[in-house]
């Protein structure tokens, strides 16, 4: 996964302050919203809530924004929306499998962006199930390095029911079952070990290697999915090597 993670990571860092981040914003309360909405409006007591709230902190979403959208999504306010998740399949340039995830109040609108966004970008719409057996639903916790080494991650997480600790170059990622994401999670805190964001996520069971070329055309087409307000999380079963990254950035 280090090419893949570490382009997530870096496009991740670049979203926070270019012109994308207004987007970004919207996308991070709106996760708060639906996860208050979900398990209740105490973050102590809805650990989906708490690692919503501490993402957006992490991006810089300012407090008033994420205590509105806590209200708006417990019912202390009024004004929330009836978010629905649905989950579009898909295939991209040289055969890279998609899954793309939508938190959306219309799935008309929420199907015809993430259609034109494929078809405009050299992608497919798949029939439901033909790519999803291609992924692992999986937890995935980002901790910054600091002064950190890989082994005071590792003694922290290992007993939690963590899989795999990865180096991404200024982050560790941290691997863990979906079902354990919050005892993983809880474990590094514990440990008194700062990390970024904690996700539910797709991990793929096969990747595709893309070179430059393949590279530019999957990147263009996630960009453009994930410019549609209606699309959370797009996950892609590519991987590139650092030296295609690099030609890539060039």
């Amino acid at each position: 996964m280090s090419g893949h993670s570490k382009w997530a990571t870096t496009k991740h860092k670049k979203a926070v302050i270019d012109a994308r981040r207004g987007k970004m914003f919207a996308k991070l309360i709106k996760n708060i919203e639906v996860a208050a909405r979900t398990g209740g409006g105490d973050p102590d007591g809805n650990p989906t809530l708490f690692d919503a709230i501490q993402k957006a902190k992490k991006s810089s979403v300012p407090n008033d924004n994420i205590d509105r959208a806590v209200k708006r999504g417990s019912g202390a306010d009024a004004g929330g929306a009836d978010y629905q998740n649905i989950t579009y399949e898909g295939y991209g340039p040289n055969g890279v499998a998609l899954l793309i995830e939508c938190l959306t109040d219309n799935r008309n609108r929420a199907a015809t962006e993430v259609r034109t966004a494929m078809t405009r970008n050299g992608g497919a719409m798949a029939d439901p199930g033909s790519v999803a057996y291609l992924f692992n639903r999986k937890g995935v916790v980002i901790v910054p390095k600091n002064d950190l080494g890989e082994d005071d991650v590792l003694l922290a997480v290992l007993d939690a029911g963590a899989e795999e600790v990865n180096d991404l170059g200024e982050s560790f990622e941290v691997v863990t079952e979906a079902t354990d994401l919050i005892a993983v999670r809880t474990a590094l805190v514990d440990a008194g070990i700062d990390y970024d964001s904690a996700d539910p996520t797709f991990l793929p069971t096969m990747q595709v290697e893309l070179d430059a070329e393949g590279a530019r055309k999957v990147f263009k087409l996630i960009d453009a999915l994930e410019d549609s307000d209606e699309v959370q999380n797009v996950y892609a079963n590519f991987d590139v090597s650092d030296e295609v990254m690099e030609a890539v950035d060039a």
